[in-house]
């Protein structure tokens, strides 16, 4: 493990970059960033995606992604949708052929990560007819709980990459994204507890002129 801090002098702000090797499943690597905010991030480690949920009530906030790497389509305004659904895949680590496709027919896949790779997850959802596939964490190693448990948890992110044990005539087609921390978690155990099958999103969001003070998150970050 390596780490560098964070502190606050005055009014400046020093960035901390932690870098910690957390499996996915398939040995991957991980970094974890703390960095300002802009729309649609553009920097060095890549460009950060939002979306908003606007039902139902108990989930309104402004969640954000980490596109994948290497894979997959980019979300962008041509990729702009509002009120779309957000249904979570049943099985929910999306491995295998989805037992509620029709559901996800025209929609995004909310997946739980393990069990397999991101880019096996998102061939399935593509395969399945979702239009996006938004891959997030449901149970949280302990130093993964402990990070996205301090006050820079929304800037934890995991890195997806493709997967080199498939073959490379396979490919994705559709936006791929990890989402942060405990937010799948969350969003799968309120869907659960409301009975309702799906919230729904606008993807991507324009947070250009948005402040970080001024960004809606889910409360449940700085847990």
């Amino acid at each position: 493990m390596q780490v560098q801090g964070i502190k606050l002098l005055g009014s400046c702000l020093i960035l901390i970059l932690v870098n910690i090797g957390i499996s996915d499943g398939i040995g991957g690597e991980h970094s974890l960033t703390f960095k300002s905010l802009r729309s649609y991030f553009d920097t060095s480690i890549g460009t950060d995606v939002f979306f908003e949920i606007i039902y139902p009530p108990e989930l309104e906030y402004t969640y954000k992604l980490r596109p994948a790497k290497d894979f997959g389509a980019p979300f962008n305004a041509s990729f702009l949708e509002e009120g779309i659904p957000l249904v979570p895949t049943d099985p929910p680590h999306g491995c295998q052929i989805a037992k509620n496709a029709k559901e996800l027919k025209g929609r995004i896949a909310l997946v739980e990560r393990g069990d397999c790779s991101f880019f096996a997850k998102s061939i399935m959802a593509e395969e399945a007819g979702a239009k996006a596939v938004i891959i997030a964490d449901y149970h949280s190693s302990s130093i993964e709980e402990s990070i996205t448990n301090s006050l820079w948890a929304e800037y934890y992110y995991i890195e997806m990459i493709r997967d080199d044990t498939i073959p490379s005539t396979k490919t994705v087609n559709i936006p791929a994204g990890f989402l942060l921390g405990k937010n799948g978690k969350m969003i799968r155990q309120t869907l659960k507890r409301l009975n309702q099958p799906f919230a729904l999103i606008n993807i991507p969001v324009n947070l250009t002129y948005t402040s970080l003070d001024k960004l809606h998150q889910p409360p449940w970050l700085f847990w």
